[in-house]
């Protein structure tokens, strides 16, 4: 999971992509980096949030009408400079791209860049396997370097042919305009905003449409399966589908990672979580459990507790508090750094929760360490019991398009039946959601969902293959 915006067309981008970057800081706190063109490509990459990057010496230096940003989780690959994105060419011509999701066939490409076009990436990031393939590509197609937009979008569709996996691409090409082209499964999300100004129109690319809503821009549309744009710096669109098959949008994107207010597909985020919630009422009503008070785990529980309060007809109160600053503790390296940070991250407001059944709930369980913390500070402030509810169906496969949960031996539901992990996190019950009515309440809203991890329902080729060539790649890094 990571963030990319991109802007065209304005006086001077870089002020809207660290905007747009901090915006989207929820999807990547480990690195971030800009590229912007004025007759030549200017960058800044660093490790740490955007507002530690970022300093007012950058706004003169990173100059230009036109420019994309990422926000980095590391999923693939190390967290060191060489890996964060946006990644620059200057030569065969300027380019740079950036990209959230995962590679699922590196192996094959690096094979193909090396035998065939002597090219070897610096990196072990996979972005650079998109890059490579579609400048390769580009060059054969174009007769001259004064790229024509077809002459780019063929080659944008060569790319999506070649690369497998989960992938949303911004770039810009020098002298041109803005690209972003969505894999052929649309497993990643991307948006296409706008915004008039006195100049005229400037156009965005971005993760979530959230970024608009701090940046005063309209959702104009979202980009689908396949799709390939290019927006010209005379701020003419083109807009084509390129390699297209159904449609897979990531479930988590609406059970967590996507930010409450952003919407997918004109559907608001916090609203799906409130459904969820009502989804979970059911479950709760047929195990004739009635909680007193229904509670959220901060931050993304919170409107998935809000429709299970409210189709329970009980009241929803904060009764844990989060400390941000100690990050997120299912991607440390090892189960003692994550007990450690659990420990810090949550406290219990006991006046809240003692003498009551607590039913609180969170988007998912991983590996179990949270959510055994939190029914332990909760016994310690008093309730009566504890119901822990989980948002999302059991995680029983591994994620290979780009979200941290790539070691299958890590996944408590791998390992356990769901009665082992109701004693393992001590709760007096634990309600998973259904994925089959969860999959039910997308199709009336016509978005198809990739539940791979839910299901083992893997929507590109080679999945078997991948998954273990990922896990083996991730247990490296993690060593």
């Amino acid at each position: 999971m990571c963030g990319i915006v991109g802007f065209i067309n304005q006086e001077s981008v870089v002020k809207s992509l660290i905007a747009g970057l901090t915006a989207l800081q929820h999807r990547g706190q480990d690195a971030a980096g800009i590229v912007t063109y004025d007759q030549k490509l200017h960058e800044k990459k660093g490790k740490g949030l955007v507002q530690q990057i970022f300093q007012t010496s950058d706004l003169d230096r990173l100059a230009g009408t036109l420019g994309i940003g990422h926000v980095r989780y590391t999923t693939q690959g190390t967290n060191e400079i060489k890996n964060i994105q946006p990644i620059a060419l200057h030569y065969p011509f300027g380019v740079a791209m950036a990209h959230n999701g995962n590679v699922t066939n590196a192996h094959v490409i690096q094979r193909e860049l090396s035998e065939t076009y002597h090219i070897h990436p610096e990196s072990n990031n996979d972005l650079e396997l998109i890059l490579y393939t579609f400048v390769a590509a580009l060059q054969e197609i174009a007769t001259t370097t004064a790229f024509s937009p077809k002459e780019i979008l063929q080659a944008i569709a060569v790319t999506q042919q070649k690369i497998e996996g989960a992938y949303a691409t911004i770039g810009l090409i020098a002298g041109v305009g803005l690209i972003g082209f969505c894999d052929p499964s649309g497993i990643r999300p991307m948006v296409l905003g706008k915004k008039e100004t006195e100049k005229g129109i400037t156009y965005s690319l971005v993760s979530e449409t959230t970024c608009f809503d701090y940046l005063d821009y309209t959702c104009i549309d979202y980009i689908q399966p396949g799709e390939m744009i290019l927006i010209e710096e005379d701020g003419t669109i083109h807009r084509q589908i390129g390699i297209q098959k159904k449609q897979h949008f990531c479930i988590f994107e609406f059970i967590y990672f996507a930010r409450d207010e952003s919407s997918f597909f004109a559907h608001l985020v916090a609203e799906q979580r409130i459904k969820m919630g009502h989804l979970l009422a059911k479950k709760l009503k047929a195990q004739q459990l009635t909680p007193n008070i229904v509670i959220d785990v901060p931050a993304s529980g919170y409107f998935a507790a809000a429709g299970l309060a409210s189709a329970l007809g009980v009241p929803h109160r904060r009764g844990l508090v989060s400390n941000k600053y100690f990050g997120r503790s299912f991607i440390l390296s090892n189960q003692s750094e994550r007990a450690k940070v659990v420990q810090q991250k949550f406290n219990c407001i006991s006046s809240i929760v003692a003498n009551q059944k607590v039913a609180v709930v969170d988007d998912s369980i991983v590996r179990g360490t949270t959510s055994r913390h939190i029914v332990q500070l909760l016994r310690s402030a008093g309730a009566k019991a504890v119901y822990f509810v989980s948002a999302a169906p059991p995680i029983i496969h591994p994620c290979i398009y780009g979200i941290d949960i790539s070691i299958s031996t890590e996944l408590i539901a791998t390992q356990q039946t769901p009665n082992e992990i109701q004693q393992y996190i001590e709760a007096d019950a634990l309600i998973y959601q259904d994925l089959t009515e969860l999959q039910d309440l997308f199709k009336t809203m016509d978005i198809d969902l990739c539940t791979a991890c839910l299901s083992g329902e893997y929507p590109t080729p080679n999945a078997a293959e991948a998954t273990q060539r990922i896990e083996q790649e991730r247990l490296r890094n993690k060593s």
